[in-house]
């Protein structure tokens, strides 16, 4: 399977969700990519949309590409947001952060009416946590958060979890997400309990945000090779 072909016909299934007058929000990633691509097509043919990135990566994509893009502090509604997963469980839940923009694209989720999750076949997995999980912290006193981050994952099930600190691409020095805060990617192999986990981390001080984002899509569109299958799941 090519992921590239995967991804585009997940991007481009997406579009049928896609109606004049909607105000979007765009996600961040790979598959995201395509689908800003696929986008400024149709806004070229006609369609009339305003736009909400998701990450400065997006934002750039998205003005380069001429969308219509707007403040988030000037949206009263998000109608839609169409963004990718680093991983999906057959109930929805998502691993996402890989992109480092998790906090950005989970505040855009929760406030959209619809998620449409948009990825190769490859993302869908039985359980949770092969893909590190990202958590977003404060750079302020960031090593005891990571050790409180680690006994939370012990805690929540996670039998043997690994907590370290992303580093920029060229190395040496911390990934900075942009809101200017770390990223700790967190080995777990296995999740057993996103809900529980979800909830530790988040009541952990100097934890600025996590990367499960748990009955948030009510869409799921894979890709393949050959076109896409979606998948939809009840709120």
């Amino acid at each position: 399977m090519s992921l590239d072909d995967a991804k585009r016909n997940a991007a481009a299934a997406a579009l049928e969700f896609v109606e004049d007058g909607m105000t979007l929000g765009l996600g961040t990633g790979s598959t995201a990519a395509f689908f800003v691509e696929f986008l400024a097509d149709e806004i070229a043919d006609g369609l009339l949309i305003k736009a909400v990135p998701t990450s400065e990566t997006t934002r750039r994509q998205a003005d380069a590409y001429g969308i219509p893009l707007i403040p988030v502090e000037h949206v009263e509604r998000i109608h839609l947001t169409v963004d990718g997963a680093d991983e999906i469980d057959p109930n929805a839940n998502l691993i996402k952060g890989g992109g480092g923009a998790l906090l950005r694209e989970k505040i855009i989720a929760n406030a959209s009416d619809l998620m449409v999750v948009i990825a190769d076949a490859s993302k869908s997995v039985d359980v949770l946590g092969q893909f590190p999980l990202p958590v977003e912290v404060t750079p302020f006193g960031f090593t005891i958060t990571a050790k409180k981050v680690f006994d939370a994952l012990r805690q929540t099930g996670v039998a043997r979890p690994g907590v370290r600190l992303r580093e920029q691409a060229s190395g040496g020095k911390p990934f900075l997400t942009d809101g200017k805060n770390y990223i700790l990617d967190c080995k777990c192999g296995s999740i057993p309990n996103p809900l529980e986990t979800a909830a530790a981390l988040a009541n952990i001080p100097g934890v600025v945000e996590h990367g499960l984002f748990l009955n948030m899509a009510r869409t799921v569109i894979l890709g393949d090779d050959e076109g896409a299958e979606i998948l939809e799941f009840e709120s």
